[in-house]
């Protein structure tokens, strides 16, 4: 039944659904290194505060503009939305962002990748989901390549303690989107899943509204046009438009077919910060992120069930 209705709701010729998740591959992965650049001229908070100011007022006129195209928020929802917007996407930026100033944009795009990875080790422990064999060898694969590129990622044979704290932060950062996820996937009962993502957006953002103080005022006002573009590319592009076509697409093609184009996103990201920040690459990076990747398949494989045939 639902693959009849998305084939009666697809508009799109095919080669129009791959274009427009290549664009959203595209602005994600570059969303990595564009950080990296935001964070040359502006603190860990004050870059998530300046996405944010950008992706809540493209959200509100959104809002305004498409009101019909949005499930109505209930005042019921408004706490625990705030709740999930703030520990999911505010904690998730300022953890990714914190986590930039120390380690690469490569590692940071590979170490998020693993959030599939976790939101099976969370389901696990909280929600007593069984796990296969298959699936917990690919979770070890993917710890592995994490911690990996976490410890020996970098060309320095010194262990860097600010290196490792950084990583941390962005595998707290991952966690934080994994719970965001598995959360979510209760609200989607009740809103779609674009109105799920602005409404935890706008409400979460006003977690961050008590960190706004003179710095802020201070690092815009001396921004070069690089920074700038960095941060407008960062909200526009890798947030409100990669989001609106993976909404877009998700009402043609289910998940999972969708999210094979995920594993493209560290790939891509690697390429992107190599030419773009002339971003190490080393032979224990490569081996870390060969590991990530392979464990994100094996998690993410549906494993065939054998129908007996009564003869």
């Amino acid at each position: 039944m639902n693959n009849n209705i998305r084939g009666k709701d697809n508009i799109f010729p095919e080669w129009k659904i791959v274009l427009m998740m290549m664009i959203a591959v595209f602005v994600w992965a570059c969303a990595f290194p564009f950080i990296k650049i935001g964070l040359e001229e502006l603190s860990f908070i004050n870059l998530t505060i300046m996405r944010f100011f950008i992706v809540c007022t493209a959200f509100i006129l959104i809002l305004i503009l498409q009101k019909k195209r949005f499930t109505k928020l209930q005042k019921k929802d408004i706490i625990p939305l705030f709740l999930l917007g703030f520990l999911g996407v505010m904690v998730y930026h300022l953890g990714l962002n914190y986590g930039e100033q120390f380690i690469s944009p490569s590692a940071a795009s590979l170490i998020i990748a693993t959030i599939p990875v976790q939101i099976v080790i969370l389901a696990v422990i909280f929600l007593k989901e069984k796990i296969t064999i298959l699936k917990l060898l690919g979770i070890i694969l993917a710890l592995i390549g994490v911690i990996i590129i976490s410890i020996w990622g970098k060309i320095s044979t010194t262990l860097d303690t600010e290196y490792v704290f950084g990583a941390l932060a962005v595998v707290i950062a991952a966690i934080m989107g994994a719970i965001y996820t598995i959360i979510g996937k209760k609200y989607l009962e009740r809103y779609s899943g674009l109105s799920l993502t602005v409404y935890a957006i706008l409400l979460g953002t006003l977690g961050i509204v008590p960190l706004i103080n003179f710095s802020l005022f201070d690092q815009v006002s001396k921004m070069s046009l690089n920074a700038w573009f960095a941060v407008l590319f960062l909200g526009i592009f890798s947030t409100v438009i990669g989001y609106v076509i993976w909404y877009v697409v998700l009402k043609i093609k289910t998940a999972s077919e969708t999210s094979i184009y995920l594993y493209l996103v560290p790939i891509l990201s690697t390429i992107i910060s190599y030419f773009l920040l002339k971003d190490e690459i080393t032979y224990m990076f490569i081996l870390g992120g060969f590991l990530v990747i392979i464990g994100l398949v094996i998690v993410n494989m549906k494993t065939k069930t054998k129908v007996k045939q009564k003869t």
